[in-house]
C-alpha cells in the first residue's frame, strides 16, 4: 500500500491492493497538502468536483488531480446554472430563474470546499470534495441545498443553539443492474431477498458481500456506519450513520447513495431509494436530531432524564406546526406520497409521541441522549433540505414559544394531528402559501422548489402508467 503520513506519523491516506475497492482509504477527511503528498506518489489520479443537486445527488465533473491542484483547488470551476435548476432527468426547463432558455444557460461557479475533501474507495485512485454553487462574483447561490441548510444553521444559532445530527435510510435491491431492469420495461422486479429479515443475522452469501464491502468501503471515504442491517421488506437494507455535525451527515449522503448504487453494479444489482418502489413497500430516511448548546444537550430537563425542557417543547410544537407546509422538502415527487399508508412505518399524520413508531415526532433516548427522530421523509428526500425545513419549523417553534399539546399514546394511524397531505398537488398549494417558508428560506427559494414541483407534477399527468393499463385497457 501507499501511504502518507501527517505530523503526527499517522497514516492518513492509502491505497487498497486486494478486494472490489481498489482505491484510496482514509479514516477520516483529509487536507490539500495531504492530496499533493498522495498525487505525488501516484495514489491518486482523479479528483471528482462535485455539488449536491435538488434531488440530493452529487453533480459535477472528474478532473486530472495535477490540473485540480494547479488550477481548482483555490480557483473553482464552472458548470451549467442548470445543476442545481433542473428536474431529476436533467432535462432543460423553463420557469426557474436562475437557469433557462431565456437565460441562456450560463454558468455558475463551483467553489470547493476543502474541508469535505475525502477518499472514494470504490473508484480506482479518486477522491472527491465538495463544491459550493456561487454566482461569477463570489457570492452564495442562494437556491442551492448546501447553501440552504447553512442558513438555516445560522438562524437556529440566533438561539445559541447548534444542532447535531444522525441519519438511517432505507433502499430495496433488485436483482439484475439497471439497464436489465429497464430493458425488461420495469415489470418481474425481484428482490434480492424474498422473505422479512428484519433484524435477521442469517443471511445469503450475495447479500453478506455487499453488505461487507458497503460498510468497508463508507469506513474507507471517513464515513463509518453505525449499523447495517436488513428490513421487513424483499430485498430491503437500512444503513445509520453515527450522530454528529448536521452539515457533515447531510453532505456525507449523497457519496453513500453513490456508494450504494457503484458497489450494487458491481455485484449485478439494483438498487432504488424510491419511497415507495411497490406497492404497499415505504423506504424512508429518518432524521435523528438533538439541540445543543456548547457541549449540552438542550431537550431534556436537568436531572430529568425523560423530561423535556421548555426547548424541547418548543421544537417538537414547531416542528407540528411548520412540517405541514414544508412537506415538499422531503416529499419531492409523485411517488412520495404513496409511503404514507398505515401500517408502513411511515407517518401519516403530524404527530409526536415517546418511542413510538407510529408518530411522525418520535422522542427517545434519555438525559443528553435524548433527540427526536423525525419520521417523515421518505429516502428519496435531498437530506440538506429535509433537515433545513425540520431546522426552519423548530427555529419557528423558538421564536414563538409555542405551546406542546399532548402527545400520542397507542396507535397514531387512528387518528389525531395535521394528516399528510394526500398528494404533491396539495402539499405544493401549502408550501407557496406558507408564511414560515417564506420566512424562513425566502421568495426565491420558494419559487424555485414550488416550479422543481410543478415539473413533476406535469410529467405525471402527462403519462400513462403500466397501473393505468392495467386497470382500464379491458373495462374502458
Amino acid at each position: 500500500m501507499t501511504g502518507t503520513a501527517n505530523n503526527n506519523g499517522t497514516v492518513v491516506g492509502q491505497v487498497a491492493t486486494s478486494g472490489p475497492e481498489r482505491g484510496v482509504r482514509s479514516e477520516k477527511a483529509f487536507s490539500l497538502p495531504d492530496l499533493r503528498n498522495l498525487v505525488k506518489a501516484g495514489a491518486v489520479d482523479t479528483v471528482l468536483l462535485a455539488v449536491p443537486d435538488l434531488q440530493g445527488r452529487l453533480k459535477g465533473k472528474r478532473y486530472d488531480a495535477h490540473h485540480f491542484l494547479k488550477r481548482v483547488a483555490h480557483h473553482g470551476a464552472e458548470v451549467c446554472a442548470y445543476v442545481v435548476a433542473t428536474d431529476v432527468d436533467m432535462s432543460p426547463a423553463d420557469g426557474f430563474a436562475l437557469a433557462s432558455w431565456e437565460t441562456g444557460y450560463q454558468d455558475l461557479s463551483v467553489q470547493p470546499d476543502l474541508s469535505t475533501l475525502r477518499a472514494v474507495p470504490w473508484l480506482p485512485r479518486t477522491v472527491v470534495v465538495l463544491g459550493d454553487a456561487v454566482h461569477q462574483d463570489g457570492t452564495p447561490i442562494g437556491i442551492a441545498p448546501r447553501q440552504i441548510l447553512q442558513k438555516q444553521l445560522t438562524r437556529l444559532s440566533r438561539h445559541g443553539l447548534h444542532p447535531k445530527a444522525g441519519i438511517e435510510t432505507e433502499f430495496v435491491l433488485y436483482k439484475g443492474t439497471y439497464t436489465d431492469v429497464e430493458l425488461a420495461g420495469y415489470q418481474g422486479l425481484r428482490p434480492l431477498t424474498n422473505e422479512n429479515l428484519d433484524y435477521a443475522l442469517d443471511h445469503d452469501p450475495v447479500s453478506d458481500r455487499f453488505m461487507r464491502r458497503l460498510q468497508r468501503a463508507l469506513a474507507g471515504a471517513g464515513m463509518p456506519v453505525e449499523a447495517i442491517k436488513t428490513e421487513a421488506g424483499p430485498g430491503q437494507v437500512e444503513v445509520t450513520f453515527p450522530y454528529g455535525d448536521a452539515l457533515t451527515a447531510c453532505d456525507r449522503h449523497p457519496l453513500f447513495k453513490h456508494a450504494v448504487r457503484t458497489l450494487g453494479l458491481r455485484a449485478g444489482l439494483a438498487a432504488t431509494f424510491m419511497a415507495a418502489p411497490e406497492t404497499g413497500r415505504a423506504n424512508g430516511l429518518h432524521l435523528h436530531v438533538s439541540l445543543w448548546s456548547k457541549a449540552v444537550s438542550q431537550l431534556n430537563e436537568p436531572g430529568r432524564e425523560h423530561d423535556l425542557s421548555e426547548t424541547g417543547q418548543y421544537a417538537i410544537a414547531g416542528l407540528l406546526a411548520g412540517l405541514p407546509e414544508l412537506v415538499p422538502f422531503f416529499a419531492p415527487n409523485v411517488n412520495s406520497y404513496k409511503r404514507f399508508a398505515p401500517g408502513s412505518f411511515a407517518p401519516t399524520s403530524f404527530t409526536w409521541g415517546r418511542d413510538n413508531r407510529t408518530c411522525a415526532i418520535r422522542v427517545v433516548g434519555r438525559g443528553e441522549g435524548q433527540h427526536l427522530e423525525i419520521r417523515v421523509p421518505g429516502a428519496d428526500a435531498n437530506p440538506h433540505l429535509a433537515l433545513a425545513a425540520v431546522l426552519a419549523a423548530i427555529d419557528h417553534g423558538l421564536e414563538r414559544k409555542l405551546v406542546l399539546g399532548p402527545e400520542a399514546t397507542g396507535n397514531a394511524y387512528n387518528g389525531g394531528g395535521i394528516p399528510m397531505p394526500a398528494a404533491l398537488g396539495p402539499a405544493l398549494y401549502a408550501f407557496q402559501s406558507s408564511a414560515i417558508a417564506q420566512e424562513a428560506f425566502g421568495v426565491d427559494v420558494v419559487e424555485h422548489y414550488a416550479r422543481l414541483a410543478q415539473l413533476e407534477l406535469a410529467h405525471d399527468q402527462r403519462t400513462v402508467t403500466d397501473a393505468e393499463r392495467q386497470r382500464w385497457l379491458a373495462r374502458a
